[in-house]
Formats: C-alpha cells, structure tokens, sequence
C-alpha cells in the first residue's frame, strides 16, 4: 500500500482490519448480540404496556380498571429491570472484549516495531512512535468499550421501535421517512467535513508529543545553552496548532448532536399534531398516541445518540488509521530462502565497490574497497558526515548496499540471516541504553551463560568493578530510568563492559570512549587488547590520541577512503590525517 493509499485509508477499510481482532473473542461477541437484543426488545415492550395501561383507564367514560393498570405498570416495571440487567452484562462484556482487543493490538504494534528497519526509527519522531502505541490504542479502547456497544444497541433499538410503531399507525410513521434521510444526509455531510480535522488532532498530538519527549531528554543541553525562553516559544506554537486542531474537530463533529436533535424534535412536534388529528377522527386511541410517541423518542433517541457519538468514532477511526498505517510499514526484509546462520566466525572482513546512499539522490559510500584480516583493530576517523557511522550500518546490515558486496570469512552477508550475523558482533555506541534493573541484569544482557564471575572479570578489565561495590547494594543496585542513578562516565563503562562479556568475534566500537576521562581511556584501550585477542574490531574515534595503536587506520571523507595505513606512516607524510591530529593539539 502506498503512502498516499494509506492516508486516505476508508472507514470500511478500518473496520474490516478492526474486525479480525474482535472475532478473536467469538463466544463473548455472540453473548454481547444476544444480550443486546433481548435487552433492547424487553424494553421495547415497556411503551406498549404503558399504552394498554392508559387505554384501561377509558377515559371519557368514567371508568378505570385499576387492577389492569397495576398489572401493566407492574409488567413494565419488570421488563425495564431485566432489560438494565442485561444492558449492564453487556456492557461488563463489551469492556472485557476491548480490553483483550487492545491488548492484542498493542502486543501487535510492539512486535511490528522490533521488525521494523533501523530507517524508520531514523525518520519518524520517537514521541510520535510513543502516542500511537499508547494514546491511539486507548482512543481505540474508548471506542470499543462504549461507542461500539452504543450503536449496536441502537441500531436493534430503532429496528424494533419502527416495527412496533408500524403496527400500531403506519400512517404516523410516514412523518419519518421525510426526517430520517434528512438526518442522514446532515450527518454525512458533517463527518465528510470532520475526518480530515480529526485525523489532523491525532497527527498534531503526535507531534506535540515528539517535541515534548525531545525536550525532556535534552534538558541538560537546553539549560546549558540558557534555550527555556526559546524552547517555551516553540512550545507555545506546538501547543497553540495542536489545541487548535482539537479546538476544531471538537467543534465542528459537535455540531452532528444539536442539528439531529433539532431534527428529531421536529418529528415529536409533527406525531404530536398529526396524531392529535387521528384521535380526533377516531383513527387512534390516546393509548396507542402514548406509546407511538414513546416508541417516536425510542426510535430517534438512538440515532441522535449515534450522532452524539459520531465525533468520538471519527477521532477512533483516526486513531485506528495512525495505528494500521504503522502495521502496515515494510518490515526490514527477510533473509533469502537459502541464507544460513553464521555460528563459527573466524572474523575476516571484506567490502568490496561498496556504493550507498539513504536516499535515491544523495549517494555516501563511493565505491569503498576495504579488506580486514582476522583479529585487526581498525580506527574509521575522518570529518563529521564523512561516512563513518555508515560503514558501521552496512556492517551490522541496519541497511543492505546499493551495489558491490560485503563478505564474511568470505560468505557474502546476503547469504547470512540477519540475526546470526549481527549476534556475531558485540557493539557499543556513543549513546548509552540501560535498562530498569541491576547492574548485573544490565551487564549480562545478551550473554545467558555469563555467571556472577564473569559480569565481575569483565568490570575489573574495564575499571569499574571498584565503584560497582560503592554502589548501595554493589552488583544488585537498580538503575533506573536508563541509569539516570549514575554518572554517564560510568554507564559507558557499563556498556563496554557488556559488549565484553559476549562471546563475538567481531567488535564494534563508534565513539564508545567519548564519555570516560582520558587515564579511564587508556584502562579500556589495554583491557580491550587483552580481551579482545584474536577478534576484529572497528573503532570509529574522534579522540586521534586513542588509536594510535590500531593495525590499520583509514581516513574517511565524502564517503571514500583517502588514506589508510598505522598512524606512524600516516603522520610521516603530508597528509590529511596528520592535519586531523595536529589540528586536534593545536
């Protein structure tokens, strides 16, 4: 489906989507069906009783049979309990089967974001990612619980109101066929008006909330650089077009209740008058008056409530569109028929006229040629936007090249499935990612076999087993909220630690060190040496002073490598690495 497609996706279209999820609870919808029904129809029973009632009375005529008016009010009385009782199972119902729905759909989200490609998250706010998965699904649930359940028994409502106003005058009912179509028609051409501005409220919250969760994250750097008057403005102007989204879907889908509601009280007004002439020709009796009216507001009630409700399905509609068009993202593709999994890695890395681009028309890579022997320590250095990250990418297949080949131990990558490759690889990035738990939870991570001893050689390795035991409860403290508990020196090291523990061949390092004290720098460069014997490793480093032991360092730059060689043969020459490391001891 294309973008556009998705966009402009119909309200049958989501229904039909919606559909699946509700008849995975098959046994419950069937009770909520037959509970709508015979609850609607007990009730429906009531205004004719109240009719025989009032005809018992015979008035006019002096008399009145009290002992049939007990009866009835007494029967009517009876059906409206038993109709509320089961409106209210049906109700308990409908709420147990939109929870399992949402449920469902939110675990169906989640697993669509873990088989998602890297590219996505790169391209679409995190806060707008966060709003679909909790706020769209909860409009949703909204939706399902009540509004659902209101149109059901609405819709048996006025089915069974009709009939019975039918048999009692179908001259009366003539009144409807003008004032229903024009409900109708008032109510489609209002909803045509409101879906493009609720589907803008759910777009602008999903903005909001992506510039809200930027914000927070980067509260350090926004104090720092004195931006809260700044980041306010921008706040204001986020708020201001999202309220004023909100401000109009609200307004314009409230307009549907009041203009049927209008609608309907013209109808009343006509009964009223039409049925006073019938009575007055002895076409009707006033009981039969008194129930067709109460059938009249049974029948109209619940398509003014349907109207009520309009703007609340329109926002779900939106919500549910938001939600399908992220199921419906292309997942990261799945590895050929004949891709085999990559176990015994000796670490041989070769790229071979790589070309790449993230877009059509802006290439990065230009015909990169690169061989890697097993056990080499090579540095990527070169300007921001040089290519370096990217090289790591297409490492790690994040994304798949435009042309030329990647090989490992000589197998082509295209031939490896994508998880057996990348578990072959212990990464660290510049960005650190804790999570809520233990130090030792966090460091094992990945690695199932590693014991307490283990997690505890590797920290000694990187310098940080000392602070671990200063901890309140040493390797069993809880981190939380991504670590926020220590220092982002020592949640680095926590990392590197972690990428250590795992039995890979291959390491990936892109500016792992940046956040650590140059001595602490010099702990991790000699303990990766030691731990890391006979294993590949990629360094991308911006710090020149910490490479200069690799077996190989090659300079990037638009997308090509310059210069490679050790970092004394480099610095014996005039070239542009020796102007990076000067420049960076100037």
């Amino acid at each position: 489906m294309s973008k556009p497609e998705k966009v402009k996706m119909e309200k049958t279209a989501i229904l039909s989507r919606l559909m699946p999820y509700l008849m995975q609870n098959k046994l419950y919808l069937f009770l909520c069906i037959l509970l709508t029904i015979g609850g609607n129809l007990l009730g429906l029973v009531g205004p004719y009783m109240s009719g025989l009632a009032i005809d018992s009375m015979e008035l006019g005529k002096g008399k009145v049979q009290l002992d049939k008016v007990w009866i009835y009010c007494l029967l009517m009385l009876a059906l409206y309990v038993a109709s509320s009782l089961l409106g209210y199972v049906m109700s308990r119902l409908m709420i147990a089967i939109s929870r399992r729905v949402v449920n469902t759909m939110r675990r169906d989200v989640f697993n669509k974001l873990t088989e998602l490609p890297v590219g996505y998250f790169d391209n679409n706010q995190t806060g707008d990612i966060l709003s679909r998965i909790s706020y769209d699904i909860d409009t949703i649930n909204t939706s399902l619980s009540h509004d659902v359940v209101q149109v059901f028994s609405s819709v048996v409502t006025v089915g069974g109101a009709l009939f019975m106003m039918v048999s009692i005058s179908p001259i009366l009912v003539l009144i409807f066929v003008v004032t229903v179509p024009l409900t109708f028609i008032m109510t489609k051409k209002i909803t045509s008006f409101t879906r493009p501005l609720f589907r803008r409220r759910s777009a602008k919250l999903g903005e909001l909330n992506g510039f809200v969760e930027e914000m927070i994250s980067g509260q350090k750097t926004l104090r720092a650089y004195g931006q809260e008057e700044n980041t306010i403005k921008k706040l204001d102007v986020q708020n201001d077009e999202t309220v004023e989204a909100y401000y109009k879907a609200d307004y314009y889908g409230a307009m549907v209740g009041p203009s049927v509601n209008f609608v309907n009280n013209l109808s009343m007004s006509l009964v009223s008058m039409f049925g006073a002439i019938l009575f007055l020709n002895g076409a009707i009796s006033i009981g039969n008056i008194s129930s067709f009216v109460l059938y009249s507001r049974r029948f109209s009630g619940p398509i003014n409530e349907i109207a009520n409700i309009i703007g609340e399905l329109q926002s779900a509609f939106s919500a549910a569109e938001r939600v399908f068009r992220l199921l419906d993202e292309d997942p990261e593709p799945v590895d050929a028929a004949e891709a085999i999994d990559m176990k015994a890695v000796e670490g041989e890395v070769s790229l071979e006229h790589i070309n790449f681009g993230y877009t059509e028309d802006r290439q990065i890579i230009h015909d990169l040629s690169l061989h890697v022997p097993k056990g080499a320590l090579i540095a990527i250095v070169g300007p921001t936007g040089a290519g370096k990250t990217t090289i790591i990418n297409l490492l790690m297949r994040f994304y798949d090249v435009d042309s030329g080949e990647i090989k490992l131990d000589g197998h082509p990558v295209q031939n490896l499935t994508r998880s057996s490759l990348r578990l072959n690889y212990s990464m660290v990035l510049q960005d650190t990612w804790l999570f809520n738990g233990t130090v030792y939870e966090n460091i094992a991570y990945g690695s199932e076999s590693a014991t307490r001893e283990d997690v505890e050689r590797v920290c000694k390795a990187c310098s940080i087993h000392d602070y671990i035991l200063t901890l309140p409860e040493g390797y069993d403290t809880v981190l939380d909220d991504d670590g926020s508990n220590i220092s982002k020196g020592q949640k680095q090291l926590m990392t590197i630690a972690r990428a250590m523990l795992l039995e890979s061949s291959l390491l990936i390092l892109d500016e792992a060190t940046s956040n650590v004290d140059t001595r602490t720098e010099q702990n991790i460069q000699r303990a990766m040496r030691t731990l890391m014997a006979d294993k590949t490793c990629f360094v991308i480093a911006h710090r020149l002073s910490t490479i200069r032991n690799a077996d190989m360092i090659l300079v990037v730059r638009d997308g090509e490598i310059v210069e490679r060689g050790t970092h004394d043969s480099l610095m014996d020459s005039d070239t542009f690495y020796k102007q990076l490391y000067n420049a960076q001891f100037a």
